[in-house]
């Protein structure tokens, strides 16, 4: 069992470089075919067409078995990334990016199943640490990565070792897990779950703080290199630098955080501390005029240490009241993100006439708020 929770560290890694990437970049790529106003629109069909295929997954999983539908559709995935580095119509592009975004996020979520099977309750913290960690290494090295290989906009370099990323994850999945044996997966409609999830104290204020988390990630990630870029002034490469330094958080806190969640103080003040850090660090943003380098770094740095321990004891807590059975659950907690980008985009897109996109960030701060009406509530699985 060692070796196969080692070799999904090592899934988690190349997984999240494989979608890390071109996250920064993919729309300033989507620009040279449509116009700016309508890569949201993108984004959130994307989002819809994941949610969709999410309803479907118990179904799909009793059908084929998990080790099917995570080579195959992480095949196609790849497929997808390869289709973006080497055609120039429009409306492939738009057609491949859509597929990409959306089924990313099923091979995902096949990963977790592989995972949860792995897991005991008693070490889920520790375990899911280390995969945390090893995912977002990839995600720290990124930045700086993806600026050396787009270089003058060549993003057919880009995309192609983008897909590359993902054949390591394939090998692993039929090296490692091509006997997997199936649990029994939970066959509810959307409805039906939605209601088990609600009844559930602790699942339910997990799923909404996780929301609130993604919605963070929504405004953050779409908004922020915007605002370095076109409004402070910072070069892609500064920006690509200070994006890494602000990620390392999520590497160096996983497994201690995770190691704590187990043995000592729960999830519940760890959670709570999260929320806080990222609301006054988030809304601290809107009142930095200085364009040093070493300020917007270390300010970005403290709004993702808040995300991480947030990030971070919602992954612990969720899959601590849950087994592998509960792939059902499971599908719910992984459309937090879909949801998220389908509010934030919306919500940012009203409010950005009224304060500008400076004060996006003071909004966004006083929101993130919100979630600890769940956290405070939640009881510590200790």
């Amino acid at each position: 069992m060692k070796q196969k929770i080692t070799a999904l560290y090592l899934v988690a890694f190349f997984l999240s470089l494989h979608i890390a990437l071109p996250a920064y970049v993919n729309s300033t790529f989507l620009s040279n075919f449509v116009a700016e106003r309508f890569i949201g629109i993108i984004y959130t069909i994307g989002s819809i067409l994941t949610i969709i295929i999410f309803a479907f997954v118990p179904q799909i999983l009793t059908r084929f078995g998990n080790f099917k539908v995570a080579v195959t559709i992480l095949g196609i995935e790849t497929l997808a990334v390869v289709s973006l580095a080497i055609t120039q119509n429009p409306i492939f592009i738009i057609i491949a990016f859509i597929g990409s975004i959306s089924l990313i996020r099923v091979a995902a979520f096949n990963s977790d199943v592989f995972l949860e099977s792995l897991s005991t309750d008693s070490k889920t913290g520790g375990i899911r640490g280390f995969f945390f960690s090893s995912s977002n290494v990839a995600w720290v090295a990124s930045p700086v990565l993806a600026g050396f290989i787009l270089g003058d906009d060549n993003y057919t370099r880009l995309y192609a070792l983008t897909a590359l990323a993902a054949i390591p994850v394939i090998i692993i999945f039929f090296k490692k897990f091509s006997n997997f044996k199936d649990p029994a997966y939970d066959h509810f409609p959307f409805w039906k779950t939605l209601k088990i999830m609600m009844n559930r104290d602790g699942i339910r204020k997990i799923f909404l703080s996780n929301i609130m988390l993604r919605f963070f990630y929504s405004w953050m990630v779409i908004y922020t290199p915007i605002y370095l870029h076109e409004h402070i002034g910072f070069s892609w490469g500064e920006i690509g630098l200070i994006f890494s330094i602000m990620l390392v958080p999520f590497v160096v806190l996983g497994i201690p955080l995770g190691k704590i969640a187990d043995k000592y103080i729960g999830e519940k003040e760890l959670l709570s501390l999260g929320f806080v850090i990222v609301a006054v660090s988030t809304a601290y943003l809107s009142f930095v005029d200085s364009s040093n380098f070493l300020v917007w770094a270390l300010v970005l740095l403290v709004t993702r240490i808040g995300a991480s321990m947030v990030d971070i004891m919602s992954e612990t807590y969720f899959f601590k009241k849950i087994d592998g059975s509960d792939s059902n659950l499971l599908g719910f907690f992984r459309m937090t993100g879909p949801i998220a980008f389908i509010i934030g985009p919306l919500l940012a897109t009203l409010v950005l006439p009224f304060v500008g996109i400076k004060y996006l960030f003071l909004v966004l701060g006083i929101l993130m708020l919100w979630g600890l009406r769940y956290s405070l509530t939640l009881k510590d699985t200790l």
